[in-house]
């Protein structure tokens, strides 16, 4: 099984050497993204909850892109630089992550290397594209 490897084209630049979406076959893993609007390059906002709206919109999208939906996601890992702000993206993911909940890990970090970003999430999905 061969891994394919790319960004969309929709999707703003990745900050570093890597993809923002790796497939082989129905496994799908999504990089750690930050909330950057792809209309504009910019973080959503300064908040948690507004940057982890827009991290859910753009894994959306991600997924989407390969033929799959956040009902695929396994497991969602959260990279949060203030503990504090643990409740404003809790809010945000329990707005899209309704009756599918993924696994989840959430670790806090001193930092991130996308200048304003307040946390980055990534995550692993599988897909059967057969199930529609």
């Amino acid at each position: 099984m061969t891994v394919e490897t790319f960004t969309p084209p929709d999707l703003f630049t990745p900050i570093g050497p890597y993809s923002h979406i790796a497939k082989s076959g129905p496994f799908i893993s999504i990089s750690g993204t930050p909330g950057v609007d792809s209309a504009t390059g910019l973080m959503a906002g300064t908040d948690a909850y507004s940057q982890s709206r827009q991290i859910l919109q753009n894994f959306r999208r991600m997924l989407e892109s390969v033929g799959a939906r956040l009902e695929d996601v396994m497991h969602v890992h959260v990279y949060l630089k203030h503990v504090e702000d643990f409740a404003a993206m809790n809010r945000a993911y329990a707005e899209v992550f309704t009756s599918h909940l993924p696994a989840r890990t959430v670790i806090c970090v001193a930092d991130l290397p996308k200048k304003g970003a307040l946390l980055t999430m990534d995550l692993n999905a599988i897909c059967n594209p057969a199930a529609g």
